[in-house]
């Protein structure tokens, strides 16, 4: 690598970026036609569940500590995507310095809650029917002693196109669990798998995220009556299972149309990005509050909120069209302070806001690193530490946003990646925030990966799945690290079939005792296919 080119206007460093190799494709094709859907998978390297913050948790995606709702009430998005690996340690970082070169080499130093009963097993076929042609009648066969149990498992039927059908979300709020199917969002009792509400928004989504505020609520984004443009924003109330009001985003910038978009939301503002436009919205009322699509300075392309915070990724029209990162007012989007990126360098991902975390990468040169910024928006470091990291995520031009995605968690000084080969997540690395350095590590064991799911006061709450039919399980590690301890031991036999079977393209909760697993997207070839599946006590 060479020296890192020191970004405008921006005193030196004391630390530059890592590097990263070439971002590898992963994860399963399709399953083929005829495949029993609650097959165990081929043995890995599969897609390792990627990890990015879901709704009624104390932060929100990328939030950071101190947010909306109580702790234990965090929940996590698995989500399928691109995946490049970081590598923190061997190649090492270089300070920034006013060369216009990029980095070279140099040497590196190297909850325990339970759910409220035990619910008999519902099939389920997605409807709330509990028929299912296909679906095992016992779902605990083969449980062995000590282990928690299978509560229920949701299928669905549907005819779609060669594409599939998709399922994104995973909402945990209250007593319902939810999801997204196709042009419908339903609600389920956590404990029986019951439907406990449906709404048909009879038009395709487009748009959403795993935020929620703290009384459930959240915004969609749909498309118009005709189909031809993604400009319909709704909110939905994930707790009472109604449609609030429906607003027409009156598309700014050189693009008056969209196929998709992302959301970011916190408090009552919620921030929408499409292909060349964004404008902030107050969630109470879906009214407008502000957008800037002027031609000069460094205009915001998208946002990240949480924890009362947001931050704007923006684009510089100077000649090398460097990115900034900008504070930005919720009510306003006025910034206070800004951090240019070096040259050729963009956002991949905000794994937190507040603290704010940052992945950037250079396509050309294949640079890397996570960034840290403190509060008045100055570097306090780049995370530094030996091993190759799994950091999923669609930066900004993708529909998945900046937010949703990502193998890490999160609290008040520590971040949490998933690390492992090109392809798996077979240990987990705790970073200090404040110096960039590990902290502690922890192997999966063999043959099994490790998600991070939960992070509060230290602790974190991981998904140990095995690559191999053998069951999984939820585990909590002090905050010090070493050995976790199992909050949940997934059953085995039947169960454990199906659970591996979710592998290959997932969403995962864990909440009050109960942990989620649901697909993303259905093949919808008319044949039951699962859906949502929850275990517990």
């Amino acid at each position: 690598m060479t020296e890192l080119p020191q970004p405008p206007n921006q005193p030196p460093t004391p630390s530059g970026y890592g590097h990263l190799p070439g971002p590898p494709q992963q994860g399963y094709g399709p399953v083929p036609q005829g495949a029993n859907p609650y097959a165990q998978q081929p043995a890995y390297p599969p897609q390792p569940p990627t990890v990015a913050q879901q709704p009624v948790g104390p932060h929100g995606p990328g939030s950071g500590p101190g947010g909306t709702a109580p702790k234990k009430k965090l929940k996590l998005l698995v989500a399928a995507s691109v995946a490049a690996v970081l590598v923190l340690g061997g190649v090492g970082y270089a300070a920034l310095s006013g060369d216009d070169e990029d980095p070279k080499p140099v040497a590196q130093e190297p909850a325990d809650a339970k759910p409220s009963g035990s619910p008999s097993v519902d099939k389920g076929d997605g409807n709330g029917s509990g028929k299912g042609s296909d679906i095992p009648t016992d779902l605990n066969e083969g449980r062995k002693p000590g282990e928690d149990k299978a509560l229920w498992l949701k299928t669905a039927k549907m005819e779609g196109p060669g594409a599939g059908i998709p399922a994104k979300g995973l909402w945990v709020v209250g007593d319902a669990v939810v999801k997204t199917v196709d042009k419908s969002v339903i609600g389920y009792g956590v404990s029986d798998g019951k439907e406990k509400w449906k709404i048909d928004l009879r038009t395709e989504i487009c748009g959403l995220t795993g935020q929620t505020t703290p009384d459930g609520k959240t915004v969609m984004v749909v498309k118009n009556a005709d189909g031809s443009n993604c400009n319909q924003t709704k909110l939905i109330d994930l707790k009472a299972g109604k449609e609030g009001w429906t607003k027409e985003v009156v598309m700014e910038g050189p693009f008056k149309e969209a196929s998709s978009a992302t959301i970011s939301l916190d408090g009552d503002t919620f921030a929408l990005a499409w292909l060349g436009g964004h404008g902030a919205y107050r969630l109470s009322t879906g009214d407008k509050l502000f957008s800037d699509a002027g031609p000069e300075g460094c205009k915001p392309m998208t946002y990240a909120a949480g924890n009362n915070k947001m931050i704007a990724v923006a684009l510089c029209l100077d000649a090398d069209k460097t990115i900034e990162i900008q504070d930005a007012d919720p009510n306003t989007g006025k910034k206070t302070w800004s951090y240019r990126l070096p040259k050729g360098y963009e956002v991949n991902a905000v794994y937190s806001v507040s603290p704010t975390v940052i992945d950037i990468g250079n396509r050309d040169t294949k640079g890397r690193a996570i960034l840290v910024l403190d509060e008045k928006g100055q570097k306090r470091n780049t995370l530094s530490g030996e091993g190759k990291f799994v950091v999923n995520c669609g930066g900004t031009s993708s529909s998945e946003g900046l937010q949703n995605c990502g193998n890490s968690a999160v609290d008040a000084d520590t971040v949490y990646l998933a690390a492992g080969d090109e392809s798996t997540g077979s240990e987990i690395v705790a970073f200090d925030l404040g110096t960039g350095k590990v902290k502690w590590r922890t192997k999966a064991g063999d043959k099994k990966v490790l998600v991070p799911l939960n992070a509060a006061n230290g602790q974190l709450t991981a998904y140990r799945a095995s690559i191999t039919g053998e069951p999984g399980e939820i585990v909590s590690f002090p905050a010090g690290g070493g050995d976790p301890k199992t909050l949940l031991k997934l059953p085995s036999g039947t169960s454990a079939r199906i659970e591996g079977s979710f592998l290959t393209s997932q969403s995962a909760a864990y909440a009050d005792g109960r942990f989620f697993l649901s697909v993303t997207r259905l093949f919808g070839e008319n044949k039951e296919e699962k859906l949502l599946m929850a275990f517990g006590k």
